[in-house]
């Protein structure tokens, strides 16, 4: 077996399971925004979910194991993501109007393999890699995120080599998936609140980094599968209040 990456600690699973939670919670908030508009300050804590999925997917790739049982658990990650991403379409287009991509999932996938590609791998799995890296510049802005979502993963797992400085990439291309121009030029002009999401996009990197390498001094419960029907449900659910109180 492989010798853990450097920088990722070898006892990890109650700051990853911890990570977990504060991803699904950022994503709750920043969805909350869509059921309540004036609540446009949601925007800010929502952007640490991205990254911090995408954290947690380059975590799992950098995870020493043998050769079948990692090719194996690639497998079913990505089957799990593929499956869930079209089961959470329909939902994702009633709450989110006129939208302007897939949701979150199909980014996910390719993002996933697009990082493994950057690990040791057969000749197969690069070419998938390479594959996926297409899909990505092909299908473009109908991407959430886009195609610097898709890196992102893959940036993560290179930071997780270099524990000193490798958290400025992926805090770098989660600053650039998050693009919106009204923000940004908003930004430049010192406006508050744009300030304020630039920041939580370049600091989301870091800050998922660093709790990966803390432990944490509460117990903290385990995600299962069903975390993967989270995503839909949530949609729907929210969809239903936002129509409950019109």
């Amino acid at each position: 077996m492989a010798a853990p990456l450097a920088g990722v600690p070898a006892a990890r699973d109650a700051a990853l399971d911890l990570l977990k939670w504060l991803a699904f919670a950022s994503m709750l908030l920043d969805h909350l925004r869509l059921v309540w508009p004036q609540r446009i300050w949601l925007y800010v804590p929502g952007r640490l979910a991205f990254p911090f999925f995408c954290l947690i997917l380059a975590v799992n790739l950098a995870r020493p194991r043998p050769e079948a049982l990692r090719r194996a658990a690639l497998a079913r990650y990505c089957g799990w993501l593929l499956a869930f991403a079209l089961l959470s379409e329909w939902p994702y287009r009633l709450l989110v109007d006129a939208p302007d991509s897939f949701n979150v999932l199909p980014t996910l996938a390719l993002g996933l393999l697009l990082a493994n590609g950057v690990r040791p791998c057969s000749p197969a799995e690069r070419l998938l890699a390479i594959v996926a890296l297409g899909v990505a510049l092909t299908l473009g802005e109908r991407l959430m995120f886009g195609v610097a979502g898709v890196l992102l993963p893959a940036a993560f797992l290179l930071a997780l080599r270099r524990p000193r400085w490798g958290w400025l990439l992926p805090a770098g291309v989660t600053v650039v998936a998050n693009y919106w121009p009204p923000i940004y030029v908003d930004a430049l002009l010192g406006q508050r609140f744009a300030l304020s999401v630039v920041f939580a996009c370049f600091l989301a990197a870091p800050l998922g980094l660093l709790l990966l390498r803390l432990t944490p001094g509460f117990p903290v419960p385990p995600l299962r599968h069903w975390a993967y029907a989270f995503y839909p449900g949530h949609l729907l659910l929210l969809y239903g209040l936002r129509e409950w109180l019109r």
